[in-house]
């Protein structure tokens, strides 16, 4: 186990019917004036924007909405917002939805708090973060971890770059997580937002570090959980616990808990942004269509690593490692495959040439020579994992 400094400050509350609690985090803080961002009609039709409008207004807060956040939200989207309420006092920024919308609202404060900072150039890692207003999440969809992560990602208009950002000004000072406003999403969203979860998990799993013991059982229990409870809320869409789970383990998989004592890998992650920046694929779906190819191809060189996976998570009984490891990997796909998920790029509807693959593997590797830990994959390594996974000769 490596050394670590773990810090996490975002005040979660969570449970049934628990969005009365807006109220209280919004008065003792003191705001005046909050924007409020969210995605498409659904919180309009099941009623929780209203229930956010009449709370900030039975606190005497001002408000400013803003609906229509895309999924893979970008950066000029980003920038008429602000332009929108330049001229407004804005003490807070309140995301309700999923990580798009937490996201866009991350940047959003940023770029409210320090209007002399250029969002691309933080985005490219040439600008540090100055401030950032504070963000509060209202959560409706169980994915992302970003209610309590201090990363954001946001797609670069040239080039369709889609790039994410760490600075600990971007966790959320509080998230409200109640697992019944998931009860009505729709399938594939339900389903391509915990794999996300899952991949979350993974991507901290899939480690070269030795002697993590700790932190690989965590990560393995709450990969069989999440695994047990998409099945159970695709079964039942109002199963409480098992939407309760997929949320609690949202926010566990990606408020830096499982990387600790680690290093993390996050190649299928850097692969798939390409993917959905040129393509605006759904994020979880992509990552799905991604992983049995990447898996394929590292296995070789951690074939232990991939052989604890596939026992303690996939349930394989197999004493060999080399056999155990494809097994588990076949065991994900299969499973990926049962619940609607994509298992390849062509899945996604998208088709991709050698000019595609040479361009997204250019800008996985943008001001670097290689991406992810487990194995340190090179030019040539990438492509080659997105020739798989597009099926291209």
């Amino acid at each position: 186990m490596e050394n670590f400094i773990y810090k996490n400050p975002t005040e979660i509350i969570f449970g049934r019917n628990c969005l009365h609690a807006l109220k209280d985090q919004l008065l003792k803080r003191g705001y005046r004036s909050a924007l409020v961002l969210y995605g498409g009609s659904h919180c309009k039709v099941n009623g929780v924007l209203k229930q956010i409008t009449t709370q900030l207004e039975s606190c005497s807060i001002s408000c400013f909405v803003q609906g229509g956040i895309h999924p893979n939200p970008k950066l000029s989207e980003v920038e008429q917002i602000v332009k929108n309420v330049k001229d407004d006092i804005v003490d807070v920024v309140l995301a309700l939805g999923g990580g798009s919308v937490i996201d866009t609202a991350k940047a959003v404060a940023v770029c409210l708090a320090a209007p002399s900072v250029r969002l691309q150039d933080i985005l490219l890692g040439d600008q540090k973060i100055k401030r950032a207003l504070d963000v509060g999440v209202i959560s409706t969809i169980a994915g992302s971890g970003s209610e309590s992560s201090c990363s954001m990602v946001i797609t670069i208009d040239d080039g369709n770059l889609k790039r994410a950002c760490d600075d600990e000004q971007l966790y959320p000072v509080f998230a409200i997580l109640d697992p019944t406003l998931t009860f009505t999403l729709p399938y594939y969203q339900m389903v391509s937002g915990a794999c996300d979860i899952l991949m979350h998990a993974m991507e901290r799993y899939f480690s070269p570090t030795d002697n993590t013991e700790l932190i690989d059982s965590m990560c393995e229990g709450l990969m069989r959980v999440v695994l047990s409870s998409i099945e159970k809320s695709i079964k039942n869409p109002q199963d409480y616990e098992a939407r309760a789970n997929l949320m609690w383990a949202g926010s566990l998989c990606h408020n830096g808990l499982l990387g600790t004592g680690r290093k993390e890998d996050w190649a299928c992650h850097r692969m798939e942004h390409e993917l959905s920046g040129l393509f605006n694929v759904v994020h979880g779906a992509g990552l799905c269509a991604l992983w049995g190819s990447w898996a394929a191809y590292v296995r070789p060189y951690h074939p232990k690593r991939f052989a604890s996976f596939a026992r303690q998570v996939m349930g394989i009984e197999e004493v060999n490692d080399d056999r155990c490891g494809t097994l588990g990997i076949q065991a994900l796909v299969s499973f990926f495959k049962r619940v609607g998920m994509p298992v390849c790029i062509t899945d996604l509807n998208v088709c991709i040439d050698e000019a595609i693959i040479q361009t997204m593997a250019q800008n996985c590797l943008l001001r670097s020579d290689s991406i992810g830990q487990l194995k340190r994959l090179s030019l040539q390594d990438i492509k080659a994992i997105y020739r798989k996974a597009g099926k291209v000769e």
